[in-house]
């Protein structure tokens, strides 16, 4: 019987969960896991936490071959340590690191802070959530979910921006949101090398309202290659003075209730880029 088995078997006779010991520690559960399943062992630290707790010599901890228990409490009970403003774990197991930061202040039940990474999949929860996969207010992670996210996949209510984003203001290789940007955007407003929306800004353009770019498709169509019910071809050499202020007239009357930035932008986009 190695470690992990004298572990696994001091933790049930004293009837408790993974997450009731790694709590009695300060630590995660993860970690009480990791000792278990024999890919990491505890610190000097740690075996004497665990050693004062289970009333058990370190030398059976370690070697098994001292049983011997210590003398009762209270001689043997750990003293209570006193909470510190923030927790800080850190753990380096053989398969790879792993760093996590909690805060002791909540709110709303959340930490204002929880970072959680390593090289296996860490879950951050908090306020302001750093991890693997992460979710929060502010989240930043391989996959993100927040108010405003940043990731690999981002998911954010008010902003998202990752290789692939989900928000009301979504930027990313492909972007969903009411205002999308990126590679591939779809969206009310859609801006990027391919892009779908009531409003489509791009090298490939489709759009219920106005489409701008290189080859579009929408009832006003501004572009090289252009198909809708009223169309403005641009010719290579670009737009005249005359071209371009009958190509803004247009855009106005085709967006008499669309937000001014709207406008703005369109009107920008056929000003900057197809003179």
């Amino acid at each position: 019987m190695d470690f992990r088995d004298r572990l696994f078997d001091l933790r049930r006779q004293a009837g408790l969960s993974q997450e009731e010991l790694a709590n009695l520690l300060g630590l995660t559960r993860q970690a009480v896991q990791k000792w278990e399943a024999g890919t990491s062992r505890p610190d000097m630290d740690n075996l004497t936490a665990l050693s004062n707790y289970f009333h058990v010599s370190l030398d059976y901890l370690v070697t098994g071959r001292d049983a011997a228990y210590c003398p009762p409490p209270p001689e043997c009970e750990p003293t209570p340590p006193s909470q510190p403003a923030s927790t800080i774990v850190h753990h380096y197991y053989h398969e790879g690191w792993h760093y996590e930061y909690k805060s002791e202040r909540t709110l709303f039940g959340l930490p204002l802070i929880h970072v959680n990474i390593g090289r296996r999949d860490h879950w951050a929860r908090g306020i302001i959530a750093i991890g693997n996969i992460a979710t929060g207010f502010v989240a930043l992670g391989g996959v993100a979910a927040g108010l405003f996210s940043l990731g690999g996949v981002s998911f954010g209510l008010l902003m998202a921006l990752g290789a692939v984003s989900l928000g009301a203001v979504s930027i990313g290789g492909v972007a969903l949101g009411l205002l999308a940007w990126g590679g591939i955007a779809l969206g009310w407003l859609a801006v990027g090398g391919c892009s779908v929306g009531v409003y489509a800004i791009g090298g490939v353009a489709a759009a219920s309202r106005v489409a701008v770019g290189g080859t579009v498709s929408a009832p006003l169509a501004i572009g090289l290659v252009v198909d809708g019910a009223k169309t403005i071809l641009v010719p290579l050499e670009g737009l005249s003075d005359q071209a371009l202020a009958e190509a803004h007239k247009a855009i106005t009357e085709t967006c008499p209730n669309a937000p001014s930035f709207v406008t703005r932008l369109l009107k920008f986009f056929v000003w900057a880029e197809m003179r």
